[in-house]
C-alpha cells in the first residue's frame, strides 16, 4: 500500500491535479509492478539454473567458507567425452585373460583403491579408474598414485560420482562386469569440521552411481567399501556381520550404515548383486596421511611429540590393523565369488546377492605398542603425549571376526604388524625421505 500512495503524490506540491483518470495512473502503477516483477522471476530462476545445472557438485570436502568450496570443485568444466578420450577408456578397460571381468574401481587414486587396481590388472581383468583427486589430503601423492597405476596400463578418469551424465557415458562406453566401489569421504574426526563432504559422498554419490547401475543392461555386479566404524559404541568383542550396527559414534559411521541401508533397497527392487565390505584399520605403503600410523611415522622423524589416547579409566586404545595386501586379497574374493545381478534395466527378475563382510586382521594391536614398533624401525624414540580419547567419533577398540569371509572365499590375513610397519617405513623414506620432506 505504501508503494501505490507514494505513486499518487505530486513532485511539486500544489501543483497536483485529477486532470487524467485514475483508471489509467493505475494502469501505469500495474504495468511497471508487473514489469519489475517479471524482471525479478527471471533473476531467480536464472540463479536457479546456474547453481543446480551449470555448477556441478564434487565430493571434494569443502572448507566452512564459500570462497574455498568453489576453489575445492573437482568438476569446473567438463574434462571428458571425445574419441580420443573414449579410446583410452576402452583400452584401460579391456579384458586380458579367458576369464577376466571389466570392472569400474571408484576412487581409483586412494589407498585401496590404488592397489586393488593393480592387483586386478595383474591377473588380467579390464580395469577402469574414477577419482576426483579432492584435496581431502595431499593430491600430490593421488597424483603419484596415478602415474603408477598408469605405468602399468590403468587408465582414471578425473570425474566425480555425483556426475551421472559421466557416470552414463562410462556405462555406454564399456559394459562393466563389476564395480568396485571404493570412493568415499573418509576420516572419523573431519566429519566435525565438514559434515556435507560425507552425505555428498557417502550417501549421495552412492545412491548415484546405484541409480546408473540399476539401469544398466546387463546391471554389473557391486561389491562397495563399507566400514569397522558400523559397529559403534558395541561392547561385543570380536565384531560380527550380525552384531548390531545401529549406535554409530561418529557420522562417517552413520553415513556407512547408511550405505548398507540402501544397498538392501537397490537389492531388495532393482536386483542388483551387492557386497559390503567393512575395512579395519587398512595401512600400509602409499597409504592415508591422515591414519594414526603415517603421522605418526612424520612426526617422530621430525622430532615432534605424539599423541597416544586413554580410554576412560586409563584402559587401552587398541585397532585390529589390517595390512593393505590382506585386504586386497578380500576385496578380489569377493569380486570372484559375487554373483551376477538379476535386473535388466531398472527391473528385477529375480532375488540377487546381498552380502556383508569383515575384512580385518583378528589381531588387536594397542595404539602404544604401534609407536614402540615405529620407534624401533625409525631408530629413534618418540615423544609421547597421552591424553584421554576426546569425544570426536573415535572408538577405544576394534577387533574383527572374519569366519564369514573365510569360509565364503577363503579370506586370510597372513601379515603381523611388525612386519606390514617394516614395509610401510621402508616406503615412508624411499618416498619423503629421512624427514627432510615430510610436510604434506
Amino acid at each position: 500500500m505504501k508503494s501505490s500512495l507514494m505513486d499518487n503524490i505530486p513532485s511539486t506540491p500544489g501543483k497536483f491535479k485529477m486532470e487524467k483518470s485514475i483508471y489509467n495512473h493505475r494502469f501505469r502503477w500495474h504495468y511497471s509492478y508487473l514489469a519489475k516483477l517479471t524482471f525479478w522471476s527471471f533473476v531467480f530462476f536464472g540463479l536457479i539454473f546456474v547453481f543446480f545445472f551449470k555448477s556441478p557438485a564434487s565430493s571434494a570436502p569443502s572448507s566452512i567458507s564459500s570462497s574455498s568450496d568453489l576453489s575445492r570443485r573437482s568438476l569446473k568444466t567438463r574434462s571428458w567425452g571425445g574419441p580420443g578420450w573414449e579410446k583410452r577408456v576402452k583400452s584401460s578397460a579391456k579384458i586380458r585373460s579367458k576369464t577376466g571381468f571389466s570392472v569400474l574401481v571408484t576412487g581409483a587414486a586412494g589407498f585401496v583403491g590404488t592397489h586393488v587396481s593393480a592387483a586386478l590388472k595383474r591377473r588380467g581383468d579390464g580395469v577402469l579408474g574414477l577419482d576426483n583427486f579432492n584435496d581431502y589430503y595431499d593430491p600430490a601423492l593421488k597424483r603419484a598414485r596415478q602415474a603408477l597405476l598408469e605405468r602399468s596400463g590403468v587408465y582414471i578418469v578425473e570425474g566425480d560420482i555425483n556426475d551421472a551424465a559421466l557416470l552414463k557415458k562410462l556405462f555406454e562406453v564399456v559394459h562393466f562386469t563389476h564395480v568396485m566401489h571404493l570412493a568415499a569421504q573418509a576420516g572419523v574426526r573431519y566429519a566435525m569440521q565438514n559434515p556435507k563432504s560425507y552425505i555428498h559422498s557417502n550417501i549421495a554419490g552412492f545412491v548415484n552411481l546405484l541409480e546408473i547401475c540399476k539401469n544398466a543392461n546387463p546391471q554389473p555386479a557391486i561389491v562397495w567399501a563399507s566400514s569397522s566404524s558400523v559397529y559403534g559404541l558395541n561392547t561385543k568383542v570380536p565384531f560380527s556381520e550380525k552384531d548390531r550396527t545401529d549406535q554409530p559414534a561418529s557420522l562417517y559411521a552413520a553415513t556407512k550404515k547408511a550405505g548398507e541401508e540402501i544397498a538392501h533397497t537397490y537389492n531388495h527392487i532393482y536386483g542388483l548383486s551387492l557386497t559390503g565390505l567393512r575395512f579395519f584399520t587398512v595401512y600400509g605403503p602409499w597409504g592415508r596421511p591422515d591414519m594414526a600410523y603415517f603421522f605418526f611415522t612424520k612426526d617422530i622423524l621430525k622430532g615432534k611429540s605424539i599423541p597416544i589416547f586413554e580410554s576412560i579409566n586409563h584402559g587401552t586404545v587398541a585397532r585390529d590393523f589390517t595390512y593393505i595386501d590382506d585386504v586386497v586379497k578380500g576385496c578380489l574374493g569377493a569380486l570372484d565369488t559375487a554373483e551376477k545381478s538379476t535386473g535388466s534395466g531398472g527391473k528385477k527378475k529375480g532375488a540377487a546377492q546381498l552380502r556383508i563382510f569383515n575384512l580385518g586382521n583378528t589381531s588387536p594391536v594397542a595404539v602404544s605398542d604401534l609407536v614402540s614398533i615405529l620407534e624401533r624401525l625409525l631408530k629413534t624414540k618418540a615423544k609421547r603425549r597421552v591424553m584421554k580419547l576426546p569425544r570426536n567419533g573415535d572408538v577405544p577398540f576394534t577387533h574383527a571376526n572374519i569366519s564369514f569371509a573365510q569360509k565364503e572365499f577363503g579370506y586370510k590375513p597372513t601379515t603381523d604388524l611388525q612386519t606390514g610397519m617394516k614395509k610401510f617405513v621402508r616406503w615412508y623414506v624411499s618416498y619423503y625421505g629421512s624427514g627432510k620432506r615430510t610436510d604434506h
